[in-house]
């Protein structure tokens, strides 16, 4: 009954990973392609549908620890959950805010050609969707790859910032827009972080390893 339940918890979340995933991809796409639609569906339809999934998931973990008392493995299990529900639903703020800021720039002439934005959205994406399921399948060594790609996002993101610079101190009139494509790669790049928390996490519990963003 216990295993059944916590199947359960676990399905309803990847639920909420799969819809935190798609808020980010539109979120991008939007941007790119220009697809105001996309966005606006970001931040109405999908915000309603994260924030949900996240007290309902908050709920049936809660009532599954006062039902049966869990202990040792799967006491950490439902705590496990409990995080990356609180750290989806954040994730889908930042496809929130990101949508925000691509509202602004898909109405004006974009600075640069958009081309480690993109990078950065796919790299983080992955991280995301690799990091719940590493916690799935107790797979540290997938958790580990997360954790080593989060300098990825980070890198792009400080490029992304050094040209941004670049054009600012050069055009003026590009400061606004080039602040929102700051605001966005930030977004990206703490979806990233969140996402190696969750890795790290999940080391400890299959492992009992504290690695805290560096890989043994």
């Amino acid at each position: 009954m216990i295993e059944a339940k916590l199947n359960e918890l676990k399905e309803k979340l990847v639920e909420e990973a799969n819809l935190a995933e798609e808020m980010v991809r539109k979120a991008i796409r939007g941007l790119t392609e220009k697809k105001k639609e996309d966005l606006e569906t970001v931040i109405t339809e999908y915000e309603f549908q994260m924030n949900k999934l996240e007290v309902e998931l908050d709920e049936l973990c809660t009532n599954f620890i006062a039902l049966y008392q869990p202990e040792a493995g799967n006491l950490r299990t439902v705590l496990m959950i409990l995080r990356i529900n609180n750290d989806l639903e954040r994730i889908g703020d930042l496809a929130v805010n990101i949508s925000e800021s691509a509202l602004f720039l898909i109405e004006r002439p974009f600075v640069k050609p958009l081309i480690d934005l993109p990078r950065m959205g796919e790299e983080a994406i992955e991280m995301l969707k690799d990091a719940v399921d590493s916690f799935i399948k107790r797979d540290a060594r997938l958790a580990k790859s997360v954790c080593e790609r989060d300098a990825i996002v980070d890198g792009l993101r400080d490029q992304i910032l050094r040209e941004l610079i670049t054009y600012m101190s050069s055009d003026p009139s590009t400061i606004e827009r080039s602040l929102h494509l700051i605001r966005i790669s930030r977004c990206l790049e703490r979806i990233g972080d969140l996402s190696t928390n969750v890795s790290e996490d999940v080391v400890f519990m299959v492992e009992g390893k504290i690695i805290k963003h560096h890989v043994e």
